[in-house]
């Protein structure tokens, strides 16, 4: 070879490798978004549980950030998942409630109130998360519970590229329900007895593989944990036999008309707990596998509390009152954990309240899309939380469940501002004002020696009710005061009588 000839491909070489170097640091991060069904915050060894084991989650937890206030926008599943995937509170997009309870037009129940009317399906032109990355040259996809429209409004329709078992269902549809065959439009059945977040947890590591090489969104949306409660057999001996060690016994305290469940032992939810965190662990391994994990944010939250006082009542929520379908702590307070190498530092604990709804401007600004918003956003990025700096300013969280849950509640909405959280009853306008702080097991009511602050959170969720075009139930014409409602909101978690474990 000449020295010309040597010079000039030098020179190439040069100009090639900075330019793929660059390329290389210019990549957008991947997002790997782990959404868990009914998992209250409890539900983690990481954040206290002694009885359910998690240890894929505990150590993303010890490799990232655990948020200790993080919320979700709705005591019940589709008005969060809504929230997430675009960045707005469940009252912009009219998914107040769970899809498929009953509209006012057909409610049956003698209550004061017929609850308000909600969407059945999200909006096509609501931008979800894989349409606001989409043109970013992300691939996108979706696997597990959607529950957010019929057909023609399932994943694909809204912005990803492959759907793996995203359908209007709520619950596992089939008639394996966790183990195939699963009966699924989106999910062709598996050999006879597979377990659902393991075939899960497979189709988003085959996408991740295919995908390795461009930036990426997988957003597995689990089933699990909510009912039919089933477990690996394997599973469920193995926390029946630490039920007995431990000596666990359950018991039963009241929150209104319902029993709720004050102690972790049910071996069934225990299996449960544990696959879907075995599911976790078999992606972020993928992840290493790749060398995928130093340019992947990872999120892991879910999109209520735990089911405590309905269907099993299968865990317990305390030091938090209520679960699932209330609008106290254990209703709306999630785990949430983000890992993000090379922003969040390992082991982080982070106090800042946030909310469902602050997501979408997270990933946003995270992956670095500059482009306005073309909607409204009501959530705000987090990146500089997780960055180590203090939150700008303290800001209101809002709720508003225009509706009978079916786990107890009632129609109400809530405000959190510092360390008071306010509650209004629209059965009867009642409210309940607590600090957090001192009370995070909400059972010191003082609205009555606080007045004005009061008044003061009443007033901005008025306000905020206004701007989100929030929709309230009505009179019930059909109430019939002498007969038995079913309900009462309020009434304190005081223990009871043990009943037999499940």
């Amino acid at each position: 070879m000449t020295l010309t000839c040597a010079a000039l491909l030098l020179g190439a070489l040069a100009c090639v490798l900075p330019n793929r170097a660059a390329a290389a640091q210019a990549r957008r991060p991947n997002i790997v978004f782990f959404l868990a069904d009914d998992l209250g915050q409890r539900d983690l060894a990481s954040y206290g549980s002694t009885y359910y084991e998690t240890r894929n989650l505990d150590q993303l937890a010890k490799d990232g950030a655990r948020f200790t206030q993080a919320y979700a926008a709705c005591p019940v599943c589709s008005p969060t998942r809504a929230s997430i995937m675009t960045g707005r509170y469940p009252q912009r997009t009219s998914i107040t409630d769970y899809i498929g309870a009953a509209a006012p037009e057909r409610w049956d129940r003698n209550t004061i109130l017929r609850p308000a009317a909600y969407s059945d399906r999200l909006a096509h032109d609501e931008v979800t998360l894989a349409e606001m990355l989409k043109p970013a040259g992300y691939a996108t996809f979706f696997a597990g519970k959607w529950h957010m429209g019929v057909q023609g409004w399932w994943p694909e329709d809204q912005g990803f590229d492959v759907n793996k078992g995203g359908i209007q269902a709520g619950s596992p549809p089939g008639g394996g329900r966790y183990f195939s065959p699963y009966g699924n439009a989106r999910l062709p059945d598996g050999p006879p007895g597979e377990h659902l977040p393991d075939r899960l947890a497979n189709e988003t590591v085959k996408f991740i593989a295919d995908n390795k090489d461009t930036p990426f969104l997988a957003y597995l949306s689990f089933y699990s944990v909510h009912t039919p409660l089933m477990a690996r057999d394997d599973l469920r001996k193995k926390y029946e036999e630490k039920r007995q060690r431990l000596g666990l016994q359950p018991k039963f305290g009241v929150e209104g008309p319902r029993d709720v469940r004050l102690v972790q032992e049910h071996a069934v939810y225990a299996g449960m707990i544990d696959a879907m965190d075995q599911a976790v662990g078999k992606v972020l391994a993928k992840l290493d596998e790749l060398r995928l994990r130093d340019n992947t944010i990872v999120v892991f939250t879910s999109d209520n509390g735990g089911l405590s006082t309905s269907e099993g009542s299968p865990t317990s929520n305390l030091p938090f009152r209520g679960g699932k379908g209330w609008l106290y702590e254990g209703g709306v307070r999630e785990p949430l954990i983000v890992r993000w190498p090379g922003v969040t530092k390992p082991g982080t604990t982070i106090d800042v309240p946030v909310i469902s709804p602050d997501f979408f401007p997270t990933l946003r600004e995270a992956v670095g899309i500059t482009r306005p918003a073309t909607q409204k956003l009501d959530g705000v990025s987090l990146v500089s939380v997780l960055k180590g700096q203090p939150a700008a300013s303290m800001r209101p969280l809002f709720w508003h469940y225009p509706h009978y849950g079916n786990q107890g509640g009632a129609p109400g909405g809530a405000v959190r501002l510092g360390d008071y959280k306010l509650i209004e009853w629209y059965e009867d306008g009642r409210r309940e004002l607590y600090n957090l702080r001192e009370d995070v097991g909400e059972k010191n009511d003082l609205a009555a020696k606080m007045p004005d602050k009061v008044n003061e959170l009443a007033a901005q969720l008025a306000v905020w009710r206004k701007e989100v075009g929030a929709v309230m139930p009505t009179r019930n014409a059909s109430y019939d005061p002498a007969r038995p409602t079913g309900r009462a909101p309020g009434g304190g978690a005081q223990a009871k009588g043990k009943k037999k474990a499940k």
